[in-house]
């Protein structure tokens, strides 16, 4: 479903990313880990074509996306729903009109199918009947969850997660992790989650990435993450202080 090849991305004289190549399969949930800053959330704007890359390609569903411009992506970003950290829901718009944002921004959908489609959304995350509330009215994991609701409300193939536990304590980023698991398996959705939370990628990763210094350096199940005997990888998942990553390696403000 996502094909990454020998991706290249500068910010000045950082090189972010570096040849990363990386295929994701139809249905599978891949977990990206890594050092904050390293590179991750770049990643996914690249794979719903916020950025461009210097180099390299991205292939969704097997087109070819790095050279298209905004209106022919629209199409591939139909395709993609996108839970931002943070949740990132306008304030100024109830739920109701977040959740269904991207289908009154890109499809013509009459008022009763858009409130339909919105109450779904909501019910599948275990939030009916909060249509009418502002984002100012719910709680850190109530966000969390409206703005999934947002993300499959366009009904898409592929789920970006962007840190979807950072900020929320343990029993409600469990809570996410048990959602984001049961969202997969009834939508068959493929999923791509970054995140440094090891807790949250063993509960819910198909294969686990790690990106370090630009590349992708081992991919694997969980078990065979768990029990890797590459020093980088074993220093991360153990969040030890003391190994080949330093203070200053392995990420790039």
């Amino acid at each position: 479903m996502i094909e990454i090849a020998k991706l290249c991305k500068s910010f000045n004289e950082h090189r972010v990313l570096d040849n990363t190549t990386l295929k994701i399969e139809t249905g599978q949930t891949c977990v990206i880990i890594g050092r904050s800053g390293c590179g991750k959330s770049v990643l996914l704007k690249h794979i719903v074509g916020v950025l461009k890359p210097d180099s390299g390609k991205i292939f969704i569903d097997g087109q070819e996306t790095t050279g298209l411009n905004d209106k022919e992506l629209e199409p591939v970003r139909l395709k993609i729903g996108l839970v931002f950290q943070g949740g990132a829901l306008f304030d100024s718009m109830t739920v109701g009109e977040n959740v269904g944002f991207g289908l009154i921004e890109y499809n013509h959908i009459d008022r009763k199918k858009l409130s339909e489609r919105i109450e779904e959304s909501l019910c599948m995350v275990g939030l009916s009947g909060i249509q009418n509330l502002m984002p100012s009215e719910l709680s850190g994991g109530m966000k969390k969850r409206v703005a999934l609701a947002r993300a499959i409300c366009t009904k898409p193939e592929i789920i970006l997660y962007d840190e979807p536990t950072t900020g929320v304590d343990p029993i409600t980023a469990d809570s996410i992790n048990e959602l984001i698991r049961e969202l997969h398996d009834k939508l068959k959705v493929t999923s791509v989650v970054v995140t440094h939370d090891m807790k949250s990628a063993y509960r819910i990763a198909d294969k686990i990435a790690m990106l370090y210094d630009g590349k992708i350096i081992t991919e694997g199940t969980v078990s065979e993450i768990q029990n890797t005997r590459h020093p980088v990888v074993y220093q991360f998942i153990n969040g030890l202080a003391q190994g080949p990553i330093t203070e200053t390696m392995g990420c790039l403000k």
